[in-house]
Parts: C-alpha cells; structure tokens; sequence
C-alpha cells in the first residue's frame, strides 16, 4: 500500500512539472528622449508641466533670443546693401554721370590747351633770357600733369560707357548668395530657442526653471516617448530558438484582467548572463534574452513599471 501511495506521489508530481507553463517576466518601460539646449540663453517660458502628455512638436519651452535678434536685423540690412549694389550694377551708370565724366574730359582738354600755350610763352622768354629755367620745367611739369589727368577721364568715361564688367556681376551674385546662406542659418539658430517634443509622450522631468541659464548641451526635458510603453521581458532560453521578431505573444499585466496581444519589436542576440558556451546542458537553460514587446493602444496610457508576464 505505501508502495502504490509512493508511486502515484511521482507521477502526479511529474505530471505537474510537465504540465507547468513556461513563462518570462520583466517590467512596463518606455524610451527616455533626453531633450537638450542647443544655446546657452536664459528660459523665457516653459508650456508645459511634468506629467503632461504631449504630441509631436508640442512647444516645451523657450529660450531668450533677444541676442539673435539683433544679429538677424544686421544680416538684413547686409543683403539691402548688396542687393542695392547689384541693381547699380546691373543697370550700369546714370547718363547724368557719364554727361558729368564727359564734362571733366573737355575741362581736362582745356586746361592742356592752356599748359601748351603756358609753356610756349616761357620758352619764348627763356631764350630771350627773360626768364629762368626753373619757370619753363615747372611749365612742363604742369602740361605732364594735364595730359595725365585726360588720360584718367577718358579712361573713366570708357569704363562708364562700357558698364559693369559681367566678372563684378558674379561677385556680387555670390556675396548676395552668401549674405542669404548666412541670414537662414541665423533663422535656424533662432528657431531652436524653442524647444519642442519630436514624438509624442509623456513629460518625464524638467530639470530647469523659467530664468535659469542652462549650458549647451544641458538636458532641458525628459520624455516617455510613445502612445504606450512597451513590456520588457526576459526570454527564457529554451524558448529564444521559437521567437523572432514580429512573433505575437499575450502579455498580462498587473492589475489586468485580460491579457493584451503584444509584437515582438527586439530580441537581445546576446544572453544576459554568462555564455552559453560556458554553461553545461542543464545549466543553459537558465539563461535568458532581454525582449522588447510592442503593446496595442488604448485609450488610457499604462504606467511604467508595473510588473508584466508572458506564457509561451
């Protein structure tokens, strides 16, 4: 009798080990977003509250952009002079300045005509010895002076004339490009002074104060990123060979009634302990592999951190 009760005692027990379902368990997470300040301006204004969900480009808060202002305001006046210089240039000189240049060409003119004369006169007189040498070189230096300076205006006058040569077009062309590449960059510096989510989630931290000057670099804002945080589990290994990513499997989670269907999203390719390689036959299947569970939307969000399990 106590034989057969010994009996019945190991086969119910092997039943039920056989019978025991397989599962992992692990945790509600989601991925922290750490927003950073690209600039180093006092906060002005923070829109948003810890805790608070926000969508996609949700404005978290702003920074100081009295300094860029300025620095916007000389970058247009610098593209309203060139571009003033490109208009002269392109229409090419006023006839009221080509009639002015032409006007000092036969002033020019005039005044050699007279040196001409002057220095006539003096060498008349300096071979009557009427006059000194030093009188008829000075005559002639003026005259030199004279032609000197027609030679001058008729070259201003052809360059008038000619109008602006195509190579100084080109010039003004790529310092008017260079000015306009220089005004966008200030315009993107300008708009990163406002911090915005770019996914949508939850309000984590907001380390910072209105008025406080953080440093480039500094994290501003923490975000839950995602609709729903997703359920990091932990696989055992005898069950890692039948999973894959995209493999549907019912998670519960704490305080659930219903089990919701999740997707695998990621699956470790290393074992969180030591190599398999290291252990014995028995001892391997004590491994794990760390697993990322995409969970469907609901119309509530669920916590972090709740306790979550899978049955394979």
């Amino acid at each position: 009798m106590h034989k057969l009760t010994l009996i019945l005692c190991i086969t119910i027990g092997l039943t039920a080990c056989e019978e025991e379902t397989p599962m992992a368990v692990g945790q509600l997470e989601s991925d922290r977003i750490e927003i950073i300040a690209e600039s180093n301006e006092p906060i002005t204004a923070i829109h948003v509250m810890e805790g608070d969900r926000v969508a996609s480009e949700t404005s978290i808060l702003e920074q100081d952009g009295e300094r860029i202002d300025l620095r916007l305001e000389e970058a247009l006046s610098n593209i309203a002079r060139i571009e003033a210089i490109l208009t002269e240039q392109v229409n090419g000189p006023r006839m009221e300045t080509i009639a002015a240049t032409q006007a000092s060409l036969e002033e020019a003119i005039v005044e050699r005509d007279f040196r001409i004369r002057d220095l006539d006169r003096l060498t008349g007189l300096r071979e009557q010895n009427l006059t000194s040498i030093e009188s008829v070189d000075s005559a002639q230096m003026r005259l030199d002076t004279a032609n000197a300076r027609i030679e001058f205006v008729r070259a201003q006058l052809a360059e008038l004339e000619a109008g602006t040569r195509v190579e100084q077009i080109a010039q003004t062309e790529a310092s008017l490009a260079q000015a306009k590449a220089q005004l966008r960059s200030l315009e993107f510096d300008r708009s990163r002074l406002r911090i915005n989510a770019l996914v949508p989630g939850i309000i984590d931290s907001l380390p910072f104060e209105v008025g406080e000057r953080p440093r480039s670099g500094d994290v501003v804002a923490v975000l839950l990123a995602g609709e729903q945080p997703y359920a990091r589990v932990y696989i055992p290994e005898p069950q890692r060979v039948s999973l894959g990513v995209g493999s549907s499997l019912q998670v519960y989670v704490d305080g659930l009634e219903a089990p919701l269907n999740g997707t695998v999203r990621r699956i470790a390719s290393e074992p969180t302990f030591t190599p398999y390689f290291a252990l014995t036959e028995s001892d391997r299947s004590r491994l794990s592999f760390v697993a990322e569970i995409t969970l469907p939307e609901r119309t509530e969000r669920l916590p972090e951190g709740v306790p979550v399990q899978v049955l394979f």
